[in-house]
């Protein structure tokens, strides 16, 4: 491994430089937490304007713009199962506002009541404070979106003792790339800036051992900016590290509550079985900034803790081969699918490997309205053909490319 520029731009780690401490890593995870809230806040807040939960409302005479009733709300996260009951709803909203992301539209309660009171979130009327963490984090965000927007982008999945890491780069690789696209004027700004991103949660070293270096060392983006997150995440104010490496591609099933009704799509097999499935899908979520461009996703892991994992049966009856399904006269019929995400996402899930199939839809998403079905195999994706690769590759592929997704998939002629 090596990267480009001069080569003084490799010094060696000297004593006590080589290991993070205790307390910048505990500041970190308090960091990347303090994020995690803020984009969780962020999409709940897209998701309630397109729901029209966020409205105009009067009130004694007076227009209130851009809020919510409390009571309505809570109703709200419940219906939607991002709170098992009003308690848990009231602690994620209290969440909210201990982080100055939502308030009462007069300042006149501190606590989030579940009443009839109008709140309102501070970005909708400009008083979300933009103090030097949240414009790091910022930073961030919109380092990381300009890095997986580009062609041959240099973060990969890339392996260290045996264990696969998503979305990494090399020290000095970032320094190169800071440089050169003028985000930083030279190697030591770039580096200020790495040791910033890194204090503030957003990379880290991949085994958390490192402070950032222009070297060769292995860092990730910690944070992961296109992940749609579940508010219940919020209370885990203590497991920050195993929330970001949780299984949060949307072509990833997790195993959440098993009860009926704790699910966030049904998956409607050929045989008319209904499994229950949880999955995540690509969000359209405005910058925090103020700006549009960013289209939040989620994007996949490979670092997946065993208490959240869970491998459903294929809902393949047999497997079947790529030579069976291009053989000549084989009983398979091609269709392309157009797919554009909505403000929540795609709405499917992968599974399996050469060839990969489509192991579940959500029926009211845009890929069952595209045509998409339970145990299609995926021919295609944006015209590269995909039939040798994986899923955690094809999921790669569709995570880094446009929100309007073209797929060619291969269906069993009934």
């Amino acid at each position: 491994m090596g990267c480009g520029g001069p080569p003084e731009h490799l010094p060696p780690l000297q004593p006590g430089m080589e290991s993070l401490s205790s307390s910048l890593k505990k500041k970190a995870t308090e960091q990347h937490y303090r994020a995690e809230v803020m984009i969780a806040g962020e999409q709940l807040r897209l998701r309630l304007h397109d729901g029209k939960l966020i409205k105009d409302r009067r009130y004694h005479l007076r227009t209130y713009p851009n809020c919510f009733v409390a009571k309505e709300l809570t109703d709200w996260l419940i219906d939607h199962k991002e709170a098992p009951d009003r308690e848990t709803g009231i602690r994620l909203m209290q969440k909210l506002m201990d982080h100055y992301i939502i308030h009462h539209v007069c300042d006149e309660h501190s606590d989030y009541k579940d009443a009839k009171l109008l709140y309102r979130f501070r970005k909708d009327d400009g008083t979300f404070p933009l103090t030097k963490d949240v414009k790091v984090f910022l930073r961030g965000q919109s380092l990381y979106e300009k890095l997986v927007s580009v062609e041959e982008s240099f973060l990969k999945v890339r392996e260290e003792n045996s264990v696969k890491y998503q979305r990494t780069f090399l020290g000095c690789e970032m320094i190169d790339w800071l440089v050169q696209e003028g985000e930083a004027e030279n190697r030591k700004e770039a580096v200020e800036l790495g040791r910033v991103l890194l204090e503030h949660g957003i990379i880290q070293h991949v085994s958390n051992r490192h402070h950032f270096f222009d070297s060769d060392l292995l860092y990730q983006f910690w944070i992961n900016f296109r992940r749609r997150r579940r508010l219940t995440e919020l209370l885990n104010e203590n497991s920050s590290r195993a929330l970001s490496e949780s299984p949060d591609s949307p072509f990833c099933l997790r195993k959440l509550n098993p009860e009926p009704g704790n699910t966030s799509f049904l998956s409607v097999q050929t045989n008319k079985e209904i499994k229950i499935v949880s999955a995540v899908r690509r969000s359209s979520i405005t910058s925090l900034a103020g700006n549009s461009n960013p289209y939040f996703s989620t994007t996949p892991t490979l670092v997946f803790p065993p208490v959240a994992e869970c491998n459903p049966k294929s809902v393949l009856k047999r497997p079947v081969t790529n030579e069976e399904l291009l053989s000549p006269g084989a009983p398979y019929l091609k269709k392309t699918l157009t797919i554009v995400g909505d403000a929540v996402g795609w709405g499917f899930v992968v599974r399996g490997g050469r060839p990969c199939h489509i192991q579940a839809v959500d029926p009211g998403g845009p890929a069952a309205a595209a045509g998409m079905k339970v145990c299609q195999f995926v021919f295609s994706v944006n015209g590269m053909y995909v039939l040798h690769l994986d899923y955690q590759t094809i999921s790669s592929l569709i995570m880094t490319g446009p929100r309007t997704l073209v797929m060619e998939v291969m269906e069993a002629i009934e």
